[in-house]
């Protein structure tokens, strides 16, 4: 299968005032998730302690906080999630919605366990 970071073509798990978040499935254990944080807002942030993730950057600009170090993100950069590591996205644009997507292993979204 064939995808482009920023048109995952997956479905859609929330859509509300901070971010647009669609997932697609398609690989038995692990998730590609894009998300769409509009203007001003971040994410709540958080840690897995059994997961790593891979952040990359498709459109907008924002700030990519991972551990205790901010860093500028733009379209085509690229973020190493290590396990335990806190990390959240700001978009610090009042007017352009910033996107990433994240690749990591399936877990239950309610909780913080890996699920194959």
């Amino acid at each position: 299968m064939k995808i482009k970071l920023d048109l995952i073509e997956g479905e859609i798990i929330k859509d509300n005032d901070t971010y647009i978040l669609e997932d697609n499935n398609f690989l038995k254990h692990l998730t590609i998730s894009t998300t769409y944080l509009k203007p001003g807002q971040s994410t709540k942030g958080h840690s897995h302690k059994n997961q790593e993730e891979v952040y990359t950057f498709t459109s907008g600009s924002g700030i990519m906080v991972i551990g205790e170090n901010e860093y500028p993100a733009s379209t085509g950069d690229t973020f190493l999630i290590l396990v335990d590591t806190f990390h959240q996205v700001r978009n610090n644009s009042t007017v352009k919605s910033c996107g990433f997507t994240c690749i990591f292993e399936k877990y239950d979204r309610d909780g913080d366990t890996a699920k194959y």
